[in-house]
């Protein structure tokens, strides 16, 4: 099966100018490459391509966005976004060590508990062979032009300025109805019968909702906000990332990320069900606490608030989600895969967007694209991940249980032995297991 890429008014065509015309020959140009399309350039469907790319497998992309664009996020890349881009191209990672004025080395996390006990966890627990940082801060303004521009476009047809407006199935592929701003103008595009749609648009994904049937679930589903800051003052000296859990915010979290250029980026997050239950105004709880809250309040002292403070939703990984179907696939914020706890979505995006790569290779050398046969994707995804998720959340049930988080991270202040143990959790998920096992809570009534 071959794409057919089209405008779907050629009468308006013809009114157009020289320079948009040739866009459409271009387009008709590809009609004999592998129809695959991937909806958003963020770092799901940059991955997607990147990967595609390096096995040298044509296709689109596209994104309503002309970059650079921001995201509102946390900022915070964690090791699993290191691992990717070992799979990739190490370059990447020596680029990103070279510049730390935009890719800020992390080394670990610092958990406090609601009555201020705090505890390091290093991403690594032996970091003597390691050639980077096991992690990154990075503003995604940043990030994701970067990615952005490492696609190859010997592979990638690039497509900015252009939104999805509706996407229908057939029986012979995927049709998507696009807007492209071109010289001020929306021009309608259609893309037929596409073998391979990849939905990597985020969390109001049109592809999830329409092909994939992914709904809204605020049992599943996290309100965020996010300041930028300038002049917080006491950051770790290995830049750790910070997780509070402040009785004013629970069963939320506050976080502090320390960012390039004395920046640091600061936010608050809670389920949405909860948020909606008790009518939480969650801008002005967070605002209350930097000022009111006695363990943060100094450090907030002399700092200035650049810019607003931002919200955006985050799509939780914490129920097993079908992420693929007839000619697509879901990755990222699209398919739900924000780590539970942490609300760390950059890494699951990542993986996802190889994973999709690998899987739709697959399909290619079988020229197989059904629902059954795309199974497999979400079988690989979650094989992998799906332990952690269920991990982080029932990590994140302890947050309404505020004497059992401050136990545990009072065991982990005066035993070094269960702190290199939490550490070893973030490398090894047999070892995370433990902290879903009761007999783990038991032994530590009973050990110092």
């Amino acid at each position: 099966m071959v794409s057919s890429i089209a405008w779907i008014n050629y009468q308006y065509l013809a009114k157009k100018t020289i320079f948009e015309a040739t866009l459409v020959v271009a387009f008709f140009m590809t009609q004999n490459q592998p129809s695959i399309v991937i909806v958003g350039a963020g770092p799901a469907g940059c991955a997607t391509s990147l990967f595609l790319s390096k096995a040298k497998i044509k296709h689109t992309i596209i994104d309503k966005a002309v970059f650079p664009r921001d995201k509102v996020c946390g900022d915070a890349l964690s090791g699993k976004v290191v691992y990717v881009f070992k799979q990739l191209d190490e370059q990447i990672l020596h680029n990103f060590s070279a510049q730390p004025t935009k890719f800020l080395p992390s080394w670990g996390v610092k958990f406090v508990a609601p009555n201020g006990k705090a505890i390091d966890i290093p991403f690594k627990s032996d970091m003597s062979k390691e050639e980077y940082a096991p992690g990154f801060i990075s503003k995604r303004m940043e990030f994701d032009v970067t990615l952005f521009s490492m696609l190859d476009p010997n592979y990638a047809t690039i497509l900015q300025g252009t939104s999805l407006v509706e996407v229908n199935a057939t029986d012979t592929g995927v049709n998507l109805f696009c807007e492209q701003e071109v010289n001020g103008q929306k021009l309608p595009l259609e893309f037929k019968n596409i073998q391979m749609v990849v939905g990597a648009e985020g969390d109001r994904s049109i592809i999830g909702k329409k092909l994939g049937n992914i709904t809204k679930d605020n049992l599943h589903y996290c309100a965020g906000i996010r300041a930028y800051y300038e002049g917080v003052t006491d950051m770790h000296e290995q830049n750790f990332i910070e997780l509070h859990f402040l009785e004013e915010l629970l069963p939320g979290y506050f976080w502090i990320f320390p960012l390039p250029n004395g920046m640091a980026n600061v936010g608050a997050g809670m389920l949405s069900d909860t948020v909606s239950k008790k009518k939480v105004n969650l801008k002005a709880d967070m605002l209350r606490a930097i000022e009111n809250n006695p363990r943060i309040k100094d450090r907030f002292a002399n700092a200035k608030l650049q810019g607003k403070i931002e919200g955006w939703g985050l799509p939780l990984g914490s129920k097993q989600r079908t992420i693929s179907g007839n000619n697509f696939l879901l990755t990222g914020d699209a398919a739900s895969l924000i780590d539970p706890f942490t609300g760390e979505g950059i890494g699951n995006a990542l993986y996802s967007g190889m994973l999709a790569s690998a899987h739709i290779q697959k399909c290619l050398a079988e020229n197989k694209f059904d629902a059954n046969y795309n199974k497999a994707y979400d079988e690989a995804f979650y094989s992998r991940q799906w332990n952690e998720l269920k991990l982080s959340h029932t990590l994140q049930k302890l947050c309404k249980y505020p004497w059992l988080f401050n136990f545990m991270v009072n065991k982990a202040h005066k035993n070094k032995t269960l702190r290199e143990t939490i550490s070893c959790m973030f490398e090894d998920l047999d070892m995370r297991a433990k902290l879903r096992n009761p007999l783990f809570y038991v032994k530590l009534l009973f050990n110092d």
